[in-house]
Order: structure tokens, then sequence, then C-alpha cells
């Protein structure tokens, strides 16, 4: 699987059940997840890439509702655009 442009592939956090305590809305980490491709990068005017800042393996959080959902052999992904990555972990 390879994203084009600036695109990345997460494979999103599980929401994690602890004792029978499910955590709150407030600190709930639905928007984190680790990145499973990334796209060439983005081209400018005169044709150049620039260089992704996000790598396979990275643990990111991204903006909870501007993510894409894609089911593949089985498994859920989410795909973001690099700007849409708020921070890696």
């Amino acid at each position: 699987m390879k994203p084009l442009f600036d695109n990345v592939v997460i494979k999103q956090d599980k929401q994690e059940v602890k004792s029978g305590i499910i955590m709150p809305d407030s600190i709930e980490t639905d928007n984190t997840g680790e990145v499973i491709a990334v796209g060439e990068g983005k081209k400018t005017e005169n044709g150049e890439r620039v260089e992704m800042d996000v790598k396979v393996g990275d643990k990111v959080m991204f903006k909870k509702y501007l993510a894409d959902k894609l089911e593949w052999e089985g498994n859920e992904y989410l795909i973001v655009s690099e700007k849409d990555i708020i921070i890696i972990i």
C-alpha cells in the first residue's frame, strides 16, 4: 500500500479498557496511531518534492475528524494528509 503525495496511512490505536474502566472522552486517544505507510511528499509549483516529516513506525496524533477510513485485507486504516498530523509522539 503506497499513498500518493503527502498522504499518510495510519493504524489507529484502540481505546484501552483497564480493570474494567473505560477512559473518559476528555482523555481518549482515538486520534492517535502508528504510521504504516507514507507518500513521496507534496510537489511544489516548480515540480520539486517536499520531503515528508513523518516516517513508517512513527506514533502520531492527528486531527480527529479529517481522516478517511480504509478497509484493506481485513484491517482498518485511516488516511490523513501530513498537514493534519498534529505531533509525532
